[in-house]
This record gives structure tokens, sequence and C-alpha cells, in this order.
């Protein structure tokens, strides 16, 4: 089961129930996750309802809708809407997606939305992400070159540019590394999914003259293999991507350096 990281010596508690919009026929019930460091207060779930005929068809929608015109107070991450930032990953309706491309349409009964799992949580639905941005500039997220610059550029075939389909992609909004059960227990020493699949990115990249030295700091009982391929990462990915495969991509090099 998926729990939050909660404040310590805290539970969830029922919050506040605010009213329904008057005259309204198309009413959703919405349940949100609140917690404000400052108030000394347990977290709790408030409740809100909208209208959907004048609310937009994504869930950041309903939520910018909430705070604009209703509480103030909810607070949360948001910048591109359109899926490319990563701000605004959440967990909407037991799964770790991005707000802004999820689609209130795709969500059967209330609404339910929560902070990231097992991540600290800042206030509300903003997770704290520090860990985890430091475990992505760990692995050495730009083209590591030892040769004399190019006068122009540093080529690369179509071919070679093709490899890092699939890769590039990933914006970094922590959905997969905290739907992984093995980052949940050894988030301390285990990189998770993101970072892993952004190593394998550089790893792959022809221009990148580093691999051996990138191969030698993953080679470790934790770095790399607490990976155990349960496949959240690919399911819970709002981009579509497939850090599993880029993670066995990476265990398949180690194997062939040796033999």
């Amino acid at each position: 089961m998926v729990q939050l990281t909660l404040p310590k010596n805290s539970k969830i508690t029922t919050g506040k129930t605010w009213p329904k919009p008057e005259g309204a026929t198309n009413v959703r019930k919405f349940q949100i996750y609140r917690w404000n460091p400052d108030d000394g207060r347990n977290p709790r779930v408030d409740t809100y309802f909208l209208d959907m005929d004048a609310c937009g068809p994504m869930v950041l929608d309903a939520l910018i809708k909430i705070k604009n015109e209703i509480d103030p107070t909810l607070t949360f991450r948001r910048s591109c809407r359109e899926g490319i930032c990563g701000s605004c990953a959440m967990m909407i309706d037991g799964i770790n997606t991005l707000a802004c491309i999820y689609g209130l349409d795709e969500i059967k009964g209330d609404v339910k939305i929560y902070p990231l799992p097992h991540m600290p949580v800042v206030k509300d639905l903003i997770p704290d992400l520090t860990h985890f941005y430091a475990q992505h500039a760990s692995i050495m997220p730009w083209l590591e070159t030892k040769t004399n610059r190019p006068a122009k550029e540093w080529r690369q075939s179509i071919e070679d540019r093709k490899k890092l389909d699939g890769l590039y992609e990933c914006v970094m909004c922590a959905s997969c590394s905290t739907s992984c059960p093995s980052y949940w227990w050894n988030g301390d020493r285990y990189l998770g999914p993101a970072a892993l699949l952004h190593a394998y990115r550089w790893i792959i990249d022809s221009r990148d003259e580093a691999t051996g030295e990138r191969l030698d700091d993953l080679e470790d009982p934790f770095k790399l293999y607490r990976c155990h391929t349960i496949m959240n990462c690919a399911k819970t990915c709002p981009k579509g991507l497939n850090p599993a495969k880029a993670i066995g991509e990476i265990k398949k090099m180690m194997v062939e350096r040796i033999v």
C-alpha cells in the first residue's frame, strides 16, 4: 500500500468541508491533502465541490479554480501546463502523474489528490525534492569529453541520435521514483528510476567519453542493483518512458565489460 511521509508523531485527520456552489447542477467532489508546517496541526484532507460546467478539463484546472475562487491557501507547484516542466507531479486517484495533463474524465467518482508518496512534504501538495535532485546531479548529467573541443559542434550520426529517444524526454517529475518500492526502502542509497534513466542517457550518448567512469560509479550494491524490475516506474510515467528498460541496459553493460 502506498503511504505518505507524514510529519513526526502525526496522522491524517478529516479537515474542512467547503460549501457546494449555488445553482450548480454538475458538481464534483474533491478531497485534497493539506498540511501547513507553521500551524502546528496534523495533516488533514479538506473537501471541496466544483461546478464542472465552469471548470477546465484537467486536474490542474480544478486546483487552480479552487485556489482562485474558494481557498487561496491551497499550495501546489505548477508552471508550463503542458507536461514539459514536471512541476505539478502529485498522486491523483492513487496514481503518480502530472496534474496538467491528467484529465478529470479519467477519474471515476470523487477526485482524491495527495502529494507524491514517500517524500517529505514542504506544504500541502509540494514534496521536498532536494535529495531527488542531488541524486540526479550525482550521475553527471552533462556531456563529458576528453578530446579537444571541435571548432563548431560535436557531431553525431542519425543512428546514434535515435538511441537517445525514450531517454531525453524525461521531465524529472519524480513520479517514477516515488512509485518504486525499492526507492521507498533504500532511497538514501538507491538512485531510483529517474536518476538511472538519465545516467543511461549519457552512457549511451556516442559523443560522451566517460562511459567507463560512469559505469564505475554505478558499480555499487545499492546505487543500481536495488532495482527488481517491478515496472511501477514504466506504468506511472506520464511521458510514457520506460526507466526499467534503461536500468536493464546498464546492468547488461556491466556484465559485458566483465566478460
